[in-house]
């Protein structure tokens, strides 16, 4: 079982910078692309931003130019680097991962989610 343990958020001004962590423990064979997705109250869960064990990035376009998403392999890390930040970027921040596992199943995990909050 792979649990993913979330850190990093916190309230900031608006035009600030803040930089969430994300680390993989247990046991899995494979950890597959990484990404980061945040969710208000009353709306549906979005994703941020995504990065594939070769390193290929996708952002929605509302943090483009502004969020960077990155990982370490060998740590089982992914960050979400997030500057200029706005108001509208207050959420709850997700990190997903996806995985395969010892006996060859693919699956999906989700950590606890870390909440950030932009003041204006």
């Amino acid at each position: 079982q792979v649990q993913l343990v979330e850190s990093g958020g916190g309230p900031v001004q608006a035009g600030g910078s803040l930089r969430l962590s994300c680390a993989a423990s247990g046991t899995i064979f494979r950890l597959n692309a990484m990404g980061w997705y945040r969710q208000v109250p009353g709306k549906q869960r979005e994703l941020v931003a995504s990065i594939t064990s070769s390193d290929t990035t996708h952002y929605a376009d509302s943090v483009k130019g502004r969020f960077t998403i990155s990982r370490d392999t060998a740590k089982r890390t992914v960050y979400l680097q997030m500057n200029s930040l706005k108001p509208e970027d207050t959420a709850v921040y997700y990190c997903n991962a996806g995985g395969l596992t010892l006996a060859g199943y693919e699956t999906d995990y989700w950590g606890q989610g870390t909440q950030v909050t932009v003041s204006s």
